[in-house]
């Protein structure tokens, strides 16, 4: 996979993570779930499909260009996060802690990943 292409990906990461965040925060204030059939489904398997792109091409462009502070495990666990936030964000009793420190690690992960892809570029 191109440089390009892995860019790409993991920018529409960070937009399905945000979505995720916002449909969390929505939840939370309405105390209604998301439909599973029109909403978490649709969104959970967009994002699988992503996932299931990125994280092979992540981590072999993570071990062939050993960026500092950025390892084949964090992409690992960033694309099993990810896919476990998409489906949790529909549901107003999920953890606010713990959903956010997922949000966090997601995010902090894929910028620093597009960072590195920007300096490499």
């Amino acid at each position: 996979m191109e440089t390009e292409e892995l860019r790409q990906l993991t920018s529409k990461l960070l937009n399905y993570n945000q979505e995720a965040y916002n449909s969390f925060i929505q939840c939370r204030e309405t105390g209604e779930k998301g439909d599973f059939y029109t909403e978490v489904k649709p969104f959970a398997d967009n994002v699988k499909y992503c996932c299931d792109e990125w994280e092979p091409a992540a981590s072999a462009w993570v071990i062939a260009n050993k960026p500092k502070n950025l390892y084949p495990m964090q992409i690992k666990n960033t694309a099993e996060n990810m896919q476990m936030v998409s489906v949790r964000a529909f549901f107003p009793e999920t953890s606010l802690k713990k959903f956010n420190s997922h949000i966090q690690s997601i995010d902090f992960v894929l910028r620093h990943l597009l960072d590195e892809l920007e300096d490499k570029a």
